[in-house]
């Protein structure tokens, strides 16, 4: 599978509760970190998941939101906090790297304001807030 989408985990299905249009589904993606989606309850008939199932959790680096404040509350639904590895400045925004403790990484697109405002680098404490809407399941065909 190829894919632009820069954050690709690949984790098991840990719990599954399907509501009366949609599912939310959560992926154990290992080292303690988990991701929830929210899907279709077609989708999830469609890649037959149900628990136990291995899948794919996508996520576009620009639809990551990124924190320093680790009792911040928020709505979304997803948490994975952990390390800036690498903080690079572009023309108008920047790649942040965050190292989870158990070694994976989530890659957000921020503005080089919002590098600055948050003291973004390397070695930052930082959080990954992404909203389950904002993740994307597959399955291998």
């Amino acid at each position: 599978m190829k894919t632009s989408a820069r954050n690709q985990f690949l984790g098991r299905v840990k719990s599954l509760r399907k509501g009366a249009v949609n599912a939310e589904v959560v992926l154990d993606i290992g080292g303690g970190d988990e991701l929830a989606a929210v899907i279709t309850n077609d989708s999830v008939d469609q890649l037959a998941l149900r628990p136990g199932i291995e899948a794919y959790a996508l996520i576009k680096a620009p639809w990551v939101i990124v924190t320093t404040d680790t009792s911040f509350r928020t709505s979304a639904r997803n948490r994975l906090c952990g390390t800036v590895m690498r903080c690079q400045e572009g023309a108008v925004n920047g790649e942040v790297i965050i190292e989870l403790p158990g070694g994976k990484c989530v890659v957000a697109m921020v503005t080089n304001e919002s590098i600055r405002e948050l003291g973004l680098a390397k070695g930052t404490p930082a959080c990954a807030l992404i909203k389950a809407s904002h993740v994307i399941l597959a399955v291998p065909s």
